[in-house]
């Protein structure tokens, strides 16, 4: 991934340390660890996106648990405080299906472990977060591996939003595939969907791209037809935040749009993500929820006034990919193509895909 960058999210110390992360919400123009070391100092995070993706934003939460109970004195207190932390950090983001993934998987820890001493609890709950942590870094890593074939030698590719090491715990999604392809090699262009109106595209994912030495132009997200009409376009590859039993899939809002014009210009749309964003209580997309945030994101974009004040403003964060634009999810277990119920049951299994904790 080029240079060496400072891990997106991770604990320092011990069980008195912190999470570390890198604030994106500074990028591309400062790279600045922050150090958190209270549950309500990481929901302000989640929520204004100092952290993103949702591989990370589920590292995130499980290492919030920590926070939220190592103060406990006693086991009863440890389990009412498991609770209201679960709770609390559920509330934060709405749609990315890891963020409830993860503290639906340190509940169910912190329960099994019950008659240990109240000590022994609180040092598995940690070595649990940093095993999500380890766990997601490797999924990734099998992502990358996985899809980086449909990236041919000379091709061009398109992608949306940022699926890279900042959205996970390292390597990334989307990106997974570009830098497997470009460390085998290959010669190949990128270019970034900007990714209105939080840039993403431009302040993030061409931030990794090229620190990585991979050819990346951003473009802003009205000329991808425009694009794939001039010039052979091989795929489209988008990260994704919540995928349903059906392959429906929720990514950052303008995948939908991509995907349909990807259709149209016969270029094969592929969604890389590891099975902890699967939702199988999800039947599809209709169920999954979409956040919206707030109208200034638009009207006042980085602090300039780009709309009428009293206008409103119309902003879902996500929207979602119907499973038929897919040409294939690309998981740490393989390629699901077609992208079906049946496709997807034949790579996953509901063992290995923990449903999310009721929302």
């Amino acid at each position: 991934m080029g240079d060496s960058l400072p891990r997106t999210v991770d604990w320092a110390g011990n069980l008195d340390g912190a999470i570390e992360m890198i604030d994106q919400t500074l990028l591309p123009g400062e790279l600045r660890i922050i150090a958190i070391r209270d549950v309500e100092t990481l929901w302000e995070a989640i929520k204004v996106l100092r952290v993103r993706g949702a591989p990370a934003i589920g590292v995130s939460a499980g290492m919030g648990v920590v926070l939220g109970v190592r103060d406990a004195a006693t086991p009863q207190e440890l389990f009412d405080k498991l609770s209201h932390t679960c709770d609390y950090l559920a509330s934060s983001r709405p749609t990315a299906v890891n963020l409830f993934w993860a503290l639906d998987r340190m509940k169910r820890k912190a329960h099994s472990l019950s008659s240990l001493p109240l000590a022994e609890i609180k040092a598995a709950l940690l070595a649990e977060a940093r095993a999500i942590r380890d766990e997601d870094a490797r999924m990734c890593r099998k992502i990358g591996e996985f899809g980086k074939d449909v990236i041919p030698d000379g091709g061009t590719v398109i992608t949306h939003c940022n699926a890279g090491g900042l959205a996970t715990s390292e390597y990334g999604t989307a990106l997974a595939t570009m830098f497997c392809a470009h460390e085998a090699g290959k010669r190949f262009s990128v270019f970034a969907d900007e990714t209105r109106p939080l840039l993403q595209g431009a302040r993030l994912t061409a931030w990794e791209l090229s620190r990585a030495g991979i050819d990346v132009t951003v473009m802003c997200d009205s000329m991808a037809a425009q694009l794939m009409s001039d010039r052979k376009v091989d795929a489209v590859i988008t990260g994704a935040d919540r995928i349903a039993a059906n392959g429906d899939a929720a990514n950052k809002i303008g995948t939908y749009g991509l995907a349909v014009i990807a259709k149209a210009h016969n270029v094969p749309f592929y969604v890389a993500a590891p099975s902890s964003t699967f939702d199988f209580s999800a039947a599809n997309g209709k169920a999954i929820p979409i956040e919206q945030r707030s109208e200034d994101e638009i009207r006042l974009g980085f602090g300039r006034l780009t709309a009428p004040e009293r206008v409103p403003c119309y902003n879902p964060a996500f929207d979602v990919t119907p499973a038929e634009l897919i040409q294939g999810i690309i998981t740490e277990r393989g390629m699901i193509s077609p992208v079906t119920e049946e496709g997807i049951a034949r790579i996953l299994s509901a063992e290995t895909c923990v449903e999310p904790v009721n929302r």
